[in-house]
């Protein structure tokens, strides 16, 4: 590969358009570094399962490190529908981005995983040595499947080539740049874009379900943070879990209620139990960021829920709509980004996908 002046750092970010993708963006620029550079991709700079066109964007910007954050992913009953799909169309992009970062000489690869790639049946908290300790959900296993392999093959170009490619396994991710849509959103959105409503309306936000389900939020700006130390700092080759301690577990009867008051609704919340609450929780454990990050703060919820808020409402316009484009014009029904998911209270009935479904 080109060496690049004094060592200086060309970060390639896939996926760079959608929530981590635009936290990371926010927070290099806060903390910038003289020897780094980052560009930001969104689908229109290449399909990435188009071998050709990742090589040629490779080629274009030479990077020394790569984010990458990009993946083919869709609705609760399209992954139901299409495992296949999922299956083929992520591994051709994790393969192409693998591939062509072994080819160009990248110093270093973090790629993004879900919570969802860990086994159906399992014990909890789930931790980084259990990804691989049986299936998936069934639900969803092409997308799983693929996620996983991309720990496979972090470990087997390790061995054969010396490369440093890791990865990541955040939890429940929110903030700005969120998808807002309201058929389309994950729980923290989903919420703030319904309590908005009812403030308009003069209504209580109403909840999905009993509100009991226990979850781990992780604010999109903390966990670009650690995407940046883990950029600069984290040398192994295993993945990591990025999320809130397991005491900052909440109910989402308890988040509901912190977008409310951050409206300052004055009905509330109510609780409609007709729907369906899914699985109840699915702790993940920190003990390994923590041993590498002791006094790591993280923003407390009620804050970055306030500025979520915030944020949303003055980009209200583009907001409510903001599904992320697509990978590509094949897939006009799919989402890209960071692991989105079709939020479905009301037809779920049990079917879980990935930590935060509901």
């Amino acid at each position: 590969m080109t060496q690049i002046p004094g060592g200086r750092k060309i970060i390639l970010v896939t996926g760079g358009s959608g929530l981590v993708g635009q936290a990371i963006k926010k927070v290099s620029e806060e903390d910038p570094r003289d020897d780094e550079t980052f560009i930001f991709l969104s689908s229109n700079d290449a399909d990435l399962k188009d071998p050709n066109a990742t090589e040629k964007l490779f080629e274009k910007y030479r990077p020394t490190h790569v984010i990458h954050l990009a993946a083919m992913v869709g609705g609760l009953f399209h992954n139901m529908k299409h495992n296949l799909d999922f299956l083929r169309n992520n591994i051709l992009i994790n393969d192409n981005v693998l591939h062509n970062s072994y080819k160009f000489g990248v110093k270093k690869v973090i790629s993004c995983l879900s919570t969802c790639i860990f086994p159906d049946k399992t014990t909890y908290p789930i931790d980084e040595t259990m990804i691989h300790n049986g299936p998936p959900h069934p639900s969803n296993f092409g997308y799983s499947y693929a996620k996983r392999m991309i720990d496979v093959q972090n470990h087997a170009y390790h061995q054969q080539h010396g490369c440093h490619f890791t990865s990541v396994i955040p939890t429940n991710v929110f903030g700005a740049h969120d998808n807002y849509n309201l058929e389309d959103s994950h729980v923290i959105p989903g919420l703030i874009h319904k309590a908005y409503m009812a403030k308009k309306e003069g209504k209580p936000l109403s909840v999905y379900g009993s509100g009991t389900p226990l979850r781990q939020f992780i604010y999109s700006l903390d966990l670009a943070k650690l995407f940046l130390w883990v950029l600069r700092e984290y040398e192994e080759i295993d993945p990591i879990i990025l999320s809130v301690d397991e005491a900052s577990e909440v109910s989402i009867a308890q988040v509901a209620q912190m977008v409310a008051d951050a409206f300052q609704l004055e009905h509330g919340i109510t609780l409609d139990t007709t729907k369906a609450d899914g699985q109840h929780k699915k702790t993940a454990s920190n003990n390994k960021l923590r041993a590498y990050l002791p006094d790591f703060k993280f923003t407390p919820l009620k804050d970055a829920i306030e500025e979520s808020v915030q944020w949303f409402i003055q980009n209200y316009d583009k907001a409510h709509i903001s599904l992320l484009v697509e990978l590509s014009t094949d897939f006009k029904n799919m989402v890209m980004g960071y692991d989105r998911v079709h939020y479905f209270g009301q037809n779920v009935v049990g079917i879980i996908m990935c930590l935060f479904s509901l």
